[in-house]
């Protein structure tokens, strides 16, 4: 396993890998890599020949105010783990080789990102459309894989492939948990105990409406009620959104008629996590 730099590197090996008519995955990141990232390594390394892992910080899905620069980072921690879970190259590029100077092209979607995440998050998918076919374009993968818990972004990437005819298979892999719900995520490490003690509220959350759902209960408005009334409950809570969409143009829904997304992102203290559950996984 090794960790390279350039565009000219990444595309060089994945030259090689093709004349041995060998098939590539691409595990798309922005480093500081969890059991989540490593169920994703896992998957492309038993599909695929060779992983490509990318681990970029990208800079064009931060707004203003977000936490680009304090965004964790730790390369050889992140290398330790994608050698142990199979990957063949991490690929680890500064800013200035992603963007050149005068870079002035992007790839933008419209309807599936004005919800959820795209309210409060404005240049959010934008950034990650246009780095998502970058990476796509350096990596031409046969198979790229994406976590569940981004459901949004997983959907939008899987609109995207769809719209500009990009012959990747992309496949969605289940949010893993830490052993108390909680979903794993890269910003769980600026929680302080108190808050890491109440995000739990997140996952209750969730399961809380999963059971309501298994239970027979269809009115959307009456699961996302118990839903933020939990949520409320916890004092170093504070809601941004709790909404049920339909899986494929990710709009609001009343009814559970169809396959759904119930999505959440909160602040615990300053720091916004996601969660959410999918009907059809109920």
């Amino acid at each position: 396993m090794k960790v390279v730099k350039t565009i000219d590197e990444v595309r060089a090996q994945v030259r090689e890998w093709r004349a041995q008519g060998l098939t590539v995955g691409l595990v798309p990141t922005m480093g500081y890599l969890h059991e989540g990232h490593a169920s994703l390594i896992d998957a492309s390394h038993r599909d695929n020949d060779r992983t490509v892992v990318s681990d970029f910080v990208n800079p064009m899905q931060f707004g203003p105010t977000e936490d680009l620069e304090s965004y964790p980072r730790d390369i050889e921690r992140d290398a330790k783990l994608v050698e142990e879970h199979g990957g063949d190259i991490i690929f680890n590029p500064e800013p200035s080789e992603m963007y050149h100077e005068g870079f002035s092209s992007f790839v933008d979607m419209t309807v599936l990102t004005q919800e959820l995440c795209g309210l409060s998050r404005p240049v959010h998918f934008r950034g990650v459309c246009t780095v998502v076919s970058k990476l796509f374009n350096i990596v031409k993968p046969d198979r790229a894989y994406f976590g569940k818990k981004d459901a949004q972004q997983l959907a939008v990437i899987r609109h995207m492939v769809d719209d500009l005819n990009m012959d990747i298979e992309i496949i969605g892999c289940p949010i893993v948990r830490e052993a108390d719900g909680l979903a794993k995520s890269s910003r769980n490490t600026y929680l302080s105990e108190a808050e890491r003690e109440a995000a739990l509220v997140l996952s209750k959350a969730v399961f809380l409406g999963m059971d309501m759902v298994k239970k027979g209960e269809k009115d959307c408005s009456a699961i996302i009620g118990e839903m933020k009334k939990l949520i409320e409950s916890e004092p170093l809570a504070r809601i941004d959104y709790v909404k049920i969409v339909d899986c494929a143009t990710m709009q609001q829904i009343t009814c559970l008629d169809r396959p759904a997304l119930c999505a959440m992102a909160a602040y615990i203290g300053s720091t916004r996590l996601i969660d959410n559950f999918f009907t059809e996984d109920v």
